[in-house]
């Protein structure tokens, strides 16, 4: 039988918070269900499950979550605790923390990166 945190978590799972292109928001995000930010962010995302940021995204400010794909540019301080994936088309710069890292040939990564394990 599930506790009610358990309950809770697998009452998210298929669930995805959207924000769609030409959306800007200035503010912070937190989020237990997985994220695609395809719009601009100014501010911070706390994120339980997995963010993808798409190919006309932009963020600007810090992100904390489990997994990201990153396809936009992203600018701030980074810490994933797992698996960071970073698309041929995205632009990355600032404070990188991760689990694990993968890189596409052609994108870029202009930041200092810390490694460390789960």
């Amino acid at each position: 039988m599930l506790d009610k945190k358990q309950k809770a978590d697998y009452d998210l799972l298929g669930k995805t918070n959207r924000i769609v292109e030409q959306t800007t928001i200035t503010g912070n995000i937190v989020c237990a269900a997985d994220l695609r930010l395809d719009g601009e962010l100014i501010g911070d995302i706390t994120c339980k499950g997995k963010i993808v940021l798409g190919p006309k995204s932009k963020v600007e400010g810090n992100i904390i979550c489990k997994n990201i794909d990153i396809e936009g540019k992203f600018n701030g301080k980074l810490v994933v605790e797992e698996l960071l994936g970073i698309k041929k088309t995205a632009k990355i710069s600032g404070e990188v923390t991760v689990g694990k890292l993968a890189i596409e040939p052609g994108a870029i990564f202009e930041a200092s990166c810390e490694m460390r394990n789960s």
